[in-house]
């Protein structure tokens, strides 16, 4: 008999997957997802020139900050994962993952790779008896790189 807990998971309300490892979570938003080169201005003034020529030419290589959100579940592999971090095992928390964007028929459209990841932040929900929306977590991994796969 298939499993009832998997079967039922409302994924059509997911759009984005991260797998770092063993874990597999379901975001409903991600940003952070490319990278960004520093402009280095290069000054030219050719023999015999009146004016200045400036270049433009690409320095360091960046990477922005993963951002994933997602209503709150009882899944704590996430918080786990962080744990490592605060824990001072930053090596066994640094891993390579894959973040996976899905379409409305839950077709993987999307795919990107990071480098040496790990959660440089994690958050709850805020929280206020009055109010009707979802609980949001939120994760942040830091890396070394990443690209687009797919």
């Amino acid at each position: 008999m298939p499993d009832d807990a998997v079967n039922s998971d409302p994924l059509g309300s997911f759009h984005f997957s991260l797998e770092v490892g063993p874990i597999t979570g379901y975001f409903t938003e991600v940003s952070g997802l490319g990278s960004e080169s520093e402009v280095i201005d290069h000054k030219i003034m050719a023999e015999g020139a009146k004016s200045t020529i400036i270049r433009k030419i690409p320095g360091r290589l960046k990477w922005g900050d993963i951002t994933l959100k997602r209503g709150i579940t009882s899944n704590m592999d996430m918080w786990t994962w962080r744990k490592q971090v605060e824990d001072g095992n930053v090596a066994a928390a640094r891993t390579n993952g894959t973040i996976t964007m899905y379409n409305q028929a839950l077709e993987a459209k999307a795919s990107w790779t990071f480098t040496a990841g790990w959660p440089s932040k994690i958050t709850g929900p805020s929280i206020k008896s009055d109010a009707n929306e979802l609980g949001v977590e939120e994760i942040t991994i830091v890396h070394e790189g990443i690209k687009r796969v797919t």
